[in-house]
């Protein structure tokens, strides 16, 4: 991947490289209270659309900058008309730097507010009677669980179910992996800056955030040529430039050949799905290839996906003998064992881009370093597509968030990973990560990962380099579940993929 993606792309800071995103800014000439109070307006908008016909707001602020962000909310409020209470979890006298100069300016006869030790009095009141909570306890930065009264804090704004605004991430959610330390508000509204933290678009976190407004507040893009960002929201404007569009003078065999390699009688129907996704997702050419007793039943269900008879090692290598089928696909419906290791092992010494899912994974439990081994030697791009319990089979030692657990496999394994959830993560082993966020719930079905490994083979079979292949399927994945909608069954995802890709065609023509 370039090391520019991030000039397309819609990048995602950690929490740690948001504050240096700060630091670039102030030593760009742009002080710190002022990015502080373009933050706290911005919550006070938001605020005010969440009441727009007034009410009491009950601002909890934390000791740091998050609670700087809220004083000036405060002020902003009142200014506005609307009744504010604040409350702040340490004694004022303990505030440093900008925090302490918006506490300063918000005044204490502009709103009623408790300090330290007197937040916990009558909160469970206060609470009751608030129209809406203005969470400033904690931003990104929390790195450690909630516990004693901010966390009993916390559990009753939740219990109670007043309406949340949180500021930058909902207090006690780790902006770096979306988990919950401990406890966490349960947000309506957050409002963030600058960039999105992985924390928002990770879950359990991204639940956690209802819906999620970015402002800007006056930290320049040109900070991120420092920072150089390799984590990045899965949209259209990261990889486009990668996609295979329609060429005038293209033809089939311009498209690339995708070999997809099923498995006994018994299990043939994962191997179509991944064959059906492939030739829609734009391939020229798919050719199944299967053992003899299953080729009659796959030519009942197929038409523009050819067949072949392959029996053991043997018969892949004379098939992968024709270097015009450049691209593999094995594992749907393949079966488990030694077998399917020494097949994987076979394909991979022919050199093609290949994608790994399902039984091909599976069968590695016992020596992934040998797979890994396998795909380093290859030479082309490999993309495995493990679902979590796969992914501990593959990586057992690799611990830690979902984000860092990819990157690291990643690395690891020398291949682009997939590792699929409602908040898909993909990484190459250069460290450049994506987050996905369009699929629909209704992708938990059946054979919808077969259709993902198939999208990706074909993508590969048109030149696409690895992560954009990756990153493609994955949102074209997503975007196909949302089209067929609720109730959907594998087979639809792939005649889905028509009016997805015509609606890429038309945004790369202009229209």
């Amino acid at each position: 991947m370039c090391a520019d993606k991030w000039r397309s792309g819609k990048a995602v800071l950690s929490p740690e490289q948001m504050g240096r995103a700060d630091r670039l800014a102030i030593a760009g000439g742009m002080p710190g209270i002022d990015l502080m109070e373009r933050a706290g307006q911005a919550v006070a908008r938001a605020a005010a659309r969440m009441i727009p016909g007034g009410g009491r707001v009950l601002v909890l602020c934390g000791p740091g900058n998050n609670g700087g962000d809220g004083f000036i909310a405060a002020r902003c409020l009142v200014a506005m008309g609307l009744s504010v209470e604040v409350r702040l979890l340490k004694e004022a006298g303990e505030l440093k730097g900008d925090a302490l100069v918006a506490f300063q300016r918000m005044g204490l006869s502009h709103a009623s507010v408790c300090q330290g030790a007197q937040v916990a009095g009558d909160l469970i009141a206060v609470l009751e009677e608030a129209d809406l909570v203005v969470d400033a306890l904690f931003g990104a930065g929390l790195d450690r669980p909630l516990s004693g009264p901010v966390r009993t804090l916390v559990e009753a704004v939740n219990r109670l179910q007043v309406p949340v605004l949180s500021v930058d991430l909902p207090s006690g959610v780790s902006g770096l992996s979306g988990e919950i330390l401990g406890e966490a508000i349960k947000a309506r509204a957050t409002v963030t800056f600058f960039l999105e933290k992985p924390g928002h678009l990770l879950f359990p976190g991204r639940e956690f955030c209802g819906e999620i407004t970015v402002s800007d507040i006056g930290i320049p893009p040109d900070v991120l040529d420092e920072i150089v960002p390799a984590t990045f929201e899965n949209t259209p404007e990261l990889w486009l430039s990668d996609w295979p569009g329609p060429q005038v003078r293209g033809h089939k065999y311009s498209r690339g050949h995708v070999v997809v390699f099923g498995g006994p009688v018994t299990a043939t129907g994962a191997a179509r799905l991944s064959a059906g996704a492939a030739l829609r997702a734009g391939a020229g050419l798919v050719t199944l290839a299967s053992p003899p007793d299953a080729v009659m039943v796959n030519a009942c269900h197929l038409t523009a996906v050819m067949l072949k008879k392959v029996t053991g090692v043997e018969g892949i290598s004379a098939l992968l003998a024709d270097t015009r089928l450049n691209t593999v696909l094995m594992g749907p419906g393949y079966g488990v064992g030694a077998s399917t290791c020494e097949a994987v092992c076979t394909v991979l010494r022919q050199g093609r881009a290949t994608v790994l899912d399902a039984d091909a994974l599976t069968s590695f439990s016992e020596d992934p370093e040998r797979l890994f081994a396998c795909i380093r030697e290859s030479g082309a791009p490999v993309i495995l597509t493990p679902h979590e319990g796969e992914f501990a089979r593959l990586f057992p030692d690799v611990k830690g968030g979902k984000l860092d657990r990819t990157r690291e496999a990643a690395a690891h394994s020398g291949a682009v990973v997939i590792l699929k959830g409602p908040d898909t993560v993909i990484s190459a082993p250069d460290g450049s990560a994506a987050i996905n966020t369009n699929a629909p719930p209704w992708l938990a079905t059946a054979g919808s990962g077969d259709v993902l490994a198939g999208i990706a083979a074909g993508l590969l079979a048109q030149g696409v380099p690895g992560f954009s292949a990756a990153c493609q399927a994955v949102w074209l994945h997503g975007e196909a579940g949302g089209e067929a909608g609720p109730g959907l069954i594998a087979e639809d995802l792939a005649p889905a993929l028509k009016p997805v890709i015509s609606a890429l065609v038309d945004k790369c023509s202009g229209r």
